[in-house]
């Protein structure tokens, strides 16, 4: 039986699970997983249903009769095939904790993507990369040649079809013009200090702060610098005897488990973009098939 994902976001009002659980039933699907959520500050409604077809009917068949319900509803609605690996290109600068996470999940299925590519301004994982049959793209940025670089970029994003672009610690900042276009399509991780320590060496900074609390924030890319919808965090606890290099040592590994649940999320499709703010719902049964992420 094939499974399928429907994402929903519309106004709040009576009927709209009715309708959709019906309609469902109709055409002989069984729903296997049901998550929604009532936003009563913007009066969204938010849902998303992992169904089966047990009746032989196609996505295409069950898409183009849902369109009245839509409609009724002024509905934003999508269905996923579950079988369908989101294609994803990583980009990385010499930091490569979480690459390779994010390569070790996805190379036992625990993250279930199509990595098309991974591009740095470094060659320091080019090795790494091509070992793993993965086409690397170095793509040097410099202040001179910077929308030059974009614009490969841009090329490489279109020749492979990336759906969504990871930024695993990717230390160039990307224009106004990219994120405006890839909009809710590229994610990034780093360390929750901000804005308390900002630059160079912030776990040493805050080491010298004697922070008790080391933290990692995905978050979705927007023209504002780390300020886009935060996906996932996580925090680690620190206590006095452990040193600025524990702090670093801790603050990786926080990194590369928040993002790999952030990506995780969003290829699950349990993502919904509400303002500046996310709603993220949690895993379907089976989503985590090969290993528990984090």
């Amino acid at each position: 039986m094939k499974s399928y994902v429907l994402t929903v976001t519309c106004q709040s009002t009576r009927g709209i699970v009715a309708a959709i659980t019906g309609y469902l039933a109709e055409k002989e699907c069984n729903i296997v997983d049901s998550s929604q959520f009532d936003d009563l500050e913007t009066g969204l409604f938010f849902m998303r249903l992992t169904f089966t077809s047990e009746g032989g009917a196609t996505q295409d068949d069950i898409d183009a009769g849902f369109a009245p319900i839509s409609k009724k509803f002024a509905m934003v609605h999508r269905f996923h095939n579950s079988d369908e690996r989101m294609k994803v290109l990583l980009m990385v600068s010499r930091f490569g904790h979480c690459l390779n996470d994010l390569l070790y999940r996805w190379k036992i299925g625990a993250l279930p993507i199509d990595i098309v590519g991974v591009v740095s301004n470094h060659f320091d994982y080019q090795k790494v990369i091509v070992n793993h049959d993965i086409p690397f793209h170095h793509v040097k940025v410099t202040k001179e040649n910077k929308p030059q670089a974009e614009a490969r970029l841009m090329e490489v994003v279109e020749q492979s079809g990336a759906e969504l672009i990871v930024l695993a610690r990717y230390m160039q900042v990307l224009s106004d013009a990219v994120c405006k276009k890839m909009s809710g399509r590229i994610i990034n991780i780093h360390h929750s200090f901000l804005p308390s320590f900002k630059g160079a060496n912030p776990y040493k900074q805050a080491f010298e702060r004697g922070v008790k609390l080391i933290g990692a924030t995905a978050h979705y890319v927007t023209e504002d610098l780390d300020e886009g919808p935060i996906i996932e965090q996580d925090v680690a606890r620190i206590t006095h005897a452990q040193s600025a290099d524990d702090y670093v040592s801790i603050g990786r590994d926080v990194e590369s488990q928040v993002l790999a649940r952030a990506v995780h999320a969003h290829i699950h499709h349990r993502v919904f973009m509400n303002g500046n703010k996310t709603i993220v719902f949690p895993p379907s049964p089976g989503s985590y098939k090969s290993e528990r992420m984090g």
